[in-house]
């Protein structure tokens, strides 16, 4: 039997149950703590408004404690068959353990605002996630910048060469970026972290639900007020987590494209890891980037996936409508994804080994136009006439570089500021403040009915 299902209902066909159905039993073992936590918060709340006596919510309580911690931190739970969801599942578990109480328990919900505020919780655990990821790959970028921010290469620009650079310059400037990535992803987690629960089908209950208690209990910052806006929100917030993927995604695309280029023959800057590359089946002399490719690849995808989002909804009017089950299966694959992502970016920076000396060349001779221009006009030249000077030797083959640095401003070379960008970091990655969400579960997990 199904959530929406009437005794009288006839059995449905099964090429259009599996079809409606979609992925659903498979996806939804994601949800199933949060929609453990969603009970136990809503059971708490209809306690305190008389529609469940304490020691029914004892019941109730006692045994979601024991799904949590047999079943699903086990890695046991599963949807059995014939159980279109999970949120099916738990309430058929509760129902079998303990009777009509467990019937009780969606007094009050519709499955709309069920979904809804699972996925919220879902989606706040994997930022978290991301964010986590997203520090060890800085730490890795931020500590090759200090160990190679004496190592020069050449900075391009039209990929042709343009004014020196360094190692320490280009992992930098990668650190730098997922910086500005997490603050993209800070307003999504913003925009997720308010409580949905209550609002029912998207018109509210007559029964007087207590939404800022379920808010406070499942550690939400705030409320999504009106009722139909709550609902409205599906699909908006998977949309612009997936924006925030892309912003992300066109960083590592761009990182994996350089690793890609300077591990070429015809660069020749980098050096990567032998299981980091793969042979050719008929030149022996092959290692091919085939992971930093993939990289590259798995990244480009995903700056397409908020478009695939954005096409399911479109034209749609509020109110809810099934193609939302469809995002589901969009973004929660997608999500794993980016995580296995930036897990192997962080492994390839680590591993990776920078060329030394590589300025001493006389190709990259002319990367230094720049200091010798400089030069004239501490002396004292206008700088229009000391560019000419140095056009005229280049053009004349007399032009000798400089090549003795000394840049002292803020962000080059001589001057990372590495310190300040994992001082933002560190601030950004506080902000989000994840501990109160840890401590609304454990507090969810130690509630004790007086």
């Amino acid at each position: 039997m199904k959530l929406w299902q009437k005794a009288n209902s006839k059995k449905t066909n099964e090429i259009i149950d599996k079809f409606t159905v979609g992925k659903d039993r498979e996806l939804d073992i994601n949800l199933a703590p949060f929609d453990l936590f969603g009970s136990m918060a809503h059971a708490i709340m209809l306690t305190s408004i008389d529609l469940l006596e304490k020691q029914e919510l004892k019941s109730i309580l006692q045994e979601c404690k024991i799904i949590y911690n047999e079943d699903i931190k086990q890695g046991k739970f599963e949807i059995i068959e014939g159980i279109e969801d999970v949120h099916s599942q738990i309430e058929y578990i509760l129902t079998t353990k303990i009777g009509d109480i467990g019937k009780k328990i969606h007094s009050g919900r519709s499955r709309n605002d069920q979904v809804l505020v699972d996925m919220k919780m879902y989606l706040r655990h994997k930022i978290e996630e991301i964010v986590l990821l997203t520090e060890d790959l800085f730490k890795a970028l931020q500590e090759k910048s200090e160990l190679h921010k004496n190592d020069l290469l050449p900075g391009y620009t039209h990929l042709q060469i343009a004014m020196p650079s360094s190692f320490g310059l280009w992992f930098g400037a990668y650190a730098e970026s997922l910086v500005d990535d997490l603050i993209s992803l800070q307003s999504v987690y913003k925009i997720v972290n308010k409580n949905p629960l209550g609002s029912g089908a998207g018109y509210g209950s007559n029964f007087p639900l207590k939404r800022h208690l379920t808010k406070d209990l499942l550690g939400f910052d705030d409320l999504n007020y009106n009722v139909v806006y709550a609902q409205m929100t599906r699909g908006k917030m998977e949309f612009l987590m997936a924006q925030a993927l892309g912003v992300f995604a066109n960083t590592l695309s761009k990182m994996a494209m350089d690793v890609c280029l300077y591990n070429s023959q015809n660069f020749g800057f980098i050096n990567l890891p032998e299981e980091m590359t793969t042979g050719s089946s008929i030149m022996p002399h092959k290692k091919n980037p085939d992971v930093a490719e993939i990289l590259r690849g798995k990244a480009n995808k995903l700056k397409g996936l908020a478009s695939e989002i954005a096409f399911v909804q479109t034209n749609l009017p509020s109110g809810y409508h099934r193609e939302m089950q469809l995002i589901k299966e969009i973004i929660m694959p997608a999500l794993d994804d980016f995580s296995e992502t930036l897990s192997v970016a962080t492994f390839m920076i680590k591993n990776l080994k920078i060329k030394e000396n590589l300025l001493d060349d006389s190709k990259f001779d002319l990367l230094f136009s720049v200091e010798n221009v400089n030069k004239k006009v501490i002396e004292g030249m206008p700088f229009r006439d000391a560019y000419r000077a140095i056009g005229g030797e280049i053009e004349a083959g007399t032009y000798q570089p400089i090549k003795t640095l000394n840049h002292t401003l803020e962000g080059s070379i001589g001057n990372l500021c590495n310190p300040e960008i994992k001082e933002m970091m560190n601030n950004v990655i506080q902000s989000f403040n994840f501990e109160k969400v840890h401590q609304a579960f454990e507090n969810l997990l130690n509630f004790e009915v007086e």
